[in-house]
């Protein structure tokens, strides 16, 4: 008699892109994942309808709907991603005991809209306090979480680097010339994207550096219309693109920038790492359990100065960068391919669950 898979009802934002991967990856290792969501996205699942002209009241009006389809589905585990809003679904939806919650702690979640109003703040705390086990993607993440309100279980997985993607030779003494760098965070007034492209304009203008951005995000017009000012060779804004095709397109630079506000341990900083080029990252609690002088360049938050010598110090010395490329090649590999963070995240539901054995 062929076993059955272990059920995962998966509560997330079916556009998001770790969405997608952590569906694949849960179906490749052998769950049924039937995964809900009240935004529009393109991978396949069920759609929540939205109900009522106020947006923030969605979530809590679902709830009905996830219950029943806890009751046709019957799940082994509810894996809810965002505390504020499918933490807080998952909450409302199940009676306690019912059935076992999961939540994935995103950043924002516990480090930002927990700040907007009481409302917001209740929501995230129901969330939490609803999960018998909590995951973050760094320690200060899931400390930020604590601090709102008492967590059951707690483990911090990063979100990984697919191990396909990790090749040593990544690693190897190339430089390009003018420097390639990339910021791969979207257009949105948390990433800082304007504060990098004035302070490092005149190295583009110069031809020392090149910079690469998204074309997409909230403030994508008016992130266009800046780079209009710059030489056409100086700055390249993509488009998104397949999983694969992105990360060859990383992997074609020298430099990892981020200049964000905010952040827990960034999936983007991760992969860079993984790829071989040297990050460079403002200085944020979420961003230190990752880099650090030991594996790359931090600067003080919206420093243009700091920032402008610390690509002036790649550009005299790359190749003194060489040993902490590959440490940090090393570090991935051990703690963060892909998979691996997936089958710890299953084992942690299974678990939950009652059937880890």
């Amino acid at each position: 008699m062929k076993a059955r898979r272990f059920k995962i009802l998966l509560l997330a934002d079916s556009r998001a892109f770790h969405t997608e991967r952590i569906v694949s990856e849960l179906r490749r290792q052998g769950c049924q994942v039937l995964t809900a969501s009240l935004e529009k996205g393109s991978i396949h699942h069920f759609h929540l309808k939205s109900r009522g002209p106020i947006r923030k009241l969605h979530y809590a009006f679902s709830s009905l709907q996830v219950r029943r389809l806890i009751e046709r589905f019957r799940p082994d585990v509810i894996n809810a991603h965002y505390a504020c809003g499918y933490g807080f679904v998952a909450s409302q939806a199940t009676r306690k005991g019912q059935v076992p919650i999961v939540l994935n702690l995103w950043g924002s979640d516990v480090l930002i809209v927990p700040h907007w109003s009481t409302l917001h703040r209740l929501k995230t705390v129901r969330g939490l306090a609803a999960a018998c086990h909590v995951t973050g993607d760094s320690e200060y993440l899931v400390e930020s979480a604590r601090k709102l309100t008492p967590l059951n279980e707690t483990s911090v997985i990063p979100w990984g680097v697919e191990r396909r993607f990790l090749q040593e030779s990544s690693c190897s003494s190339k430089v390009h010339k003018p420097l390639r760098i990339i910021t791969p965070r979207t257009q949105a007034k948390i990433y800082n994207n304007d504060f990098i492209l004035d302070t490092l304009e005149p190295m583009v203008r110069e031809g020392k550096i090149t910079l690469t951005f998204p074309a997409f995000g909230a403030l994508a017009k008016e992130f266009r219309s800046k780079v209009r000012r710059l030489p056409a060779s100086g700055v390249t804004l993509y488009e998104k693109m397949p999983r694969d095709e992105y990360m060859e397109m990383v992997r074609s630079h020298d430099v990892y920038l981020s200049a964000s506000r905010s952040d827990s341990s960034p999936a983007s900083l991760i992969e860079a790492m993984g790829l071989g080029l040297v990050p460079i990252a403002a200085e944020i609690d979420g961003v230190r359990e990752w880099l650090d002088l030991s594996s790359g360049i931090t600067f003080p938050q919206d420093d243009a100065e700091s920032l402008t010598n610390a690509v002036a110090k790649l550009l005299r010395s790359y190749e003194s960068f060489d040993q902490i490329r590959k440490d940090n090649f090393a570090r991935v590999q051990e703690e963060a391919v892909f998979e691996d963070n997936v089958a710890e995240l299953l084992g942690i539901m299974r678990k939950a669950a009652g059937k880890d054995r």
